[in-house]
């Protein structure tokens, strides 16, 4: 990309003194992959349907203007704040593309260097990557250290299933509960299945969303020789961000595997009478509907038919269920980035949640999981609503 930084001067107001002619900037933005700006008539739908409205001031439709024009200030906080949780892009009657547009300007920003205070973790995310596959920093060595106690196998030919159960179950001490119920069921259930533990390396859906496609690339390659060799078939992921990654996007590199998401999966083999439900689960609870499992990829009603044949559970909805679900705020790399309290989309969801009645929210991401664990933390709602994943309560009753 021949686009010399120091020829733009970005302004701390919302304004853009640009010496560059407008041309090159808006040609850079189409070779990011940003031609879509140009089809905005600004109606303003975009800005209606965007979470952030509710708790902050931020125009998707000004960003999109801005972009088109080639007036973007590639330094500030608003280019970082999409979750991609989707909302906008199917309701848009011009087709912008939203998500793609936003991320081609993110492209620009990462490949200058160019970060907002908010956004700089991303940096430091993409030096763990690089060096042990993971936004952790942790080593990868220690990638299966969650099986500790299990009898999880190294994948082998053969096996039925790869299960991939990502970095945060790999690595945070709570979704590593998910991962080791996980792992619980398909034993009990028989399944053949196996790890690859440190030969697995991020997907690389976030990182992407953030910019920096020479990382997804690397990873994505990576990840898909890996299968490749080790003859996989079928993936099983706990990560809608996994499930949307492997089977949309790697098929850019011309490789197709079977993904299932693991409440699909539960579903299945319950229903094929694999996996018998033999205990009750009293109470009432609520499901929340992951960005990325419902509206990114219309899987809705698996994990609430799986919850229904739950003896004792009832099952409530919030205000805002399936396709209209609240994003928790941790998609678009947003998980690695801090929004200051009263402006956290899981708050929000929090609340809804309770207003429920529900003992415990249920969900089946772990970004959500995180973003909701926090939240409840820090809005002292400990006694009020307990936080789950649909394996933790399916490890309860069979």
């Amino acid at each position: 990309m021949n686009f010399d930084r120091r020829k733009i001067r970005c302004k701390r107001e919302k304004t853009l003194e640009t010496v560059t002619p407008l041309g090159e900037i808006i040609e850079v933005i189409k070779e990011s992959r940003g031609s879509a700006f140009s089809r905005c008539f600004q109606c303003g739908l975009c800005d209606s349907l965007c979470p952030w409205s509710r708790v902050r001031d931020f125009s998707m439709r000004r960003l999109v203007r801005e972009a088109a024009f080639g007036l973007i200030d590639i330094g500030s906080e608003e280019i970082w704040l999409c979750t991609t949780c989707g909302k906008c892009p199917p309701e848009c009657p011009r087709e912008v593309k939203q998500i793609e547009s936003g991320i081609a300007l993110r492209r620009i920003a990462s490949e200058y260097n160019v970060f907002h205070n908010t956004s700089k973790p991303v940096r430091t995310v993409r030096g763990s990557l690089s060096g042990e596959g993971n936004p952790f920093n942790e080593k990868r060595e220690k990638r299966s250290a969650w099986t500790d106690g299990l009898s999880v196998k190294s994948f082998v030919r053969g096996m039925e299933i790869l299960y991939f159960p990502g970095c945060y179950p790999c690595y945070d001490p709570r979704l590593k509960k998910v991962a080791q119920a996980t792992a619980k069921i398909l034993e009990r259930a028989g399944v053949s299945f196996g790890i690859l533990g440190e030969r697995e390396n991020c997907c690389g859906e976030s990182i992407r969303k953030t910019g920096d496609e020479e990382m997804f690339i690397r990873l994505a390659k990576e990840n898909i020789k890996t299968f490749i060799d080790h003859d996989v078939k079928r993936i099983l992921v706990t990560s809608p961000h996994c499930y949307h990654t492997f089977r949309n996007e790697y098929p850019e590199f011309s490789a197709h595997f079977e993904i299932v998401h693991i409440a699909q999966y539960l579903f299945e083999i319950v229903n094929a009478g694999r996996l018998e439900i033999r205990g009750k689960y009293p109470g009432k609870v609520t499901y929340h509907d992951p960005c990325y499992l419902g509206r990114h990829n219309n899987i809705f009603d698996e994990p609430r038919e799986l919850l229904r044949k739950i003896p004792g559970l009832e099952l409530v909805e919030m205000a805002e269920s399936h396709k209209n679900s609240l994003c928790c705020g941790g998609g678009g790399g947003r998980i690695w980035m801090e929004t200051p309290r009263g402006q956290r989309f899981s708050e929000i969801r929090m609340e809804q949640a309770i207003q429920t009645g529900a003992e415990e929210l249920v969900t089946c991401c772990p970004y959500c999981i995180a973003m909701f664990e926090e939240s409840r933390i820090s809005m002292g709602a400990d006694d009020k609503i307990r936080v789950k994943d649909i394996t933790e309560i399916i490890e309860e009753v069979i």
